[in-house]
């Protein structure tokens, strides 16, 4: 499974932005969708993350400013709102997800997109 994000940019402070992820391939299922981030110098981290059956997860950091959905077609996305200078980072579309008639999850991880928050 290979994920593709976009939609990362540069966005002022307390503006809005959306990152899109599609996960492509064949003859698998989602168990999970998700995005982390990666700022310089500091650890990966998850920011949101979106289960099959609907439960979504946030960051404390990002709680009410960022929203995480996912459609049927295999896509993720983050909206980002009220964006601060610390929100700056590469961030990383991750999916969880096996194989048809498998109960063994694998991981994959998208390229990563820039979002630059200007202050």
């Amino acid at each position: 499974v290979q994920l593709q994000a976009s939609g990362g940019g540069l966005v002022q402070a307390g503006g809005s932005l959306k990152l899109s992820c599609t996960a492509s391939g064949s003859g698998f299922s989602i168990d999970t969708m998700g995005w982390f981030r990666q700022a310089p110098g500091k650890q990966r981290e998850s920011v949101a993350t979106h289960t099959d059956g609907g439960i979504r997860n946030y960051a404390d950091s990002v709680q009410g400013r960022f929203t995480i959905s996912m459609d049927n077609a295999k896509n993720v996305y983050l909206h980002m709102n009220f964006l601060k200078p610390e929100d700056e980072a590469v961030y990383f579309c991750y999916a969880k997800w096996r194989y048809w008639g498998r109960t063994y999850l694998r991981e994959s991880w998208g390229q990563g997109t820039l979002v630059t928050v200007s202050s």
